[in-house]
């Protein structure tokens, strides 16, 4: 029996954010958990909030833990593969990255291939995960992937070459949505309203929408109808939207995004 079921190679911003969904969701105990990770504060802090084990080592990840998470930026990706070979033998390695093609990592290490491209709402259960396996991943492995990213959120099935477009949706996708809340959070300032209670609004309404959406299983034009009337309050915000395209430049925002994830890739060729 291996040490830790999770190793952690990078415990930042995202992949810092599963490991609190998955103790969260108590999918696993603390002491499955082991990462390397040179940022102290980040350190100190998952320690003294999870009791979780670290060392200064990445191969000492690579060789004591079942499945070996990369949460490195996309340009350290390769390196440290190719620093870890042989210790990663046998083992199934599950990439954050974006830009980082499954072919490109399969080129350098010997090990089992998976890349999840999820984001920071995992910290509380909440995220929206994409799942792609490599050609030596097992259907025991993309078992296993599937049930950790379901029990932190939402996981799909896609195939490698989409996942640009998950880095963009997903990945990017709740700034997005921050700078909508905030937005929309302006407006009921600018009408009167504190700018503490219009945020708290603007969020919360962000929030009833989506899970109003996910629970009725309508789609979004139909809810939609369901809240304007003719000649009335939505209505007019409504046609303010359309004149302004913000529909047409959120869309491009996703496309932007998109071509910058393929940039990386590129780059990193």
């Amino acid at each position: 029996m291996k040490p830790y079921a999770f190793g952690f190679i990078g415990a930042g911003k995202l992949a810092g954010s599963v490991i609190r969904g998955l103790l969260l969701k108590k999918f696993c105990q603390p002491s499955a958990i082991v990462a390397s990770e040179p940022n102290t504060e980040t350190r100190t802090l998952l320690q003294n909030e999870f009791g979780i084990s670290f060392t200064t080592a990445n191969t000492e990840v690579a060789e004591k833990a079942e499945i070996v998470f990369l949460g490195v930026k996309p340009q350290m990706v390769l390196p440290v593969l190719r620093e870890l070979g042989g210790a990663l033998a046998n083992k199934l390695v599950v990439s954050f990255a974006a830009g980082i093609r499954i072919a490109q990592m399969e080129s350098v290490t010997p090990a089992r291939i998976m890349r999840v491209l999820t984001n920071t709402p995992s910290a509380i259960g909440r995220a929206a995960s994409a799942v792609a396996g490599g050609s030596r991943a097992t259907d025991q492995d993309r078992e296993k992937i599937q049930a950790i990213f379901s029990a932190i959120g939402l996981a799909v099935q896609v195939d490698d070459d989409q996942m640009d477009a998950v880095t963009a949706l997903a990945g990017s996708g709740p700034a997005f949505v921050y700078a909508m809340i905030e937005a929309l959070a302006r407006g009921g300032e600018k009408m009167g309203l504190r700018k503490e209670s219009a945020l708290r609004l603007a969020a919360q309404t962000a929030l009833g929408a989506s899970d109003l959406m996910i629970t009725s299983e309508k789609s979004p034009a139909d809810l939609i109808k369901m809240v304007v009337t003719p000649g009335g309050t939505t209505a007019a915000g409504l046609r303010v939207m359309e004149e302004r395209a913000v529909a047409d430049a959120i869309a491009d925002a996703v496309e932007a995004a998109t071509n910058r994830s393929q940039e990386m890739a590129k780059e990193n060729l």
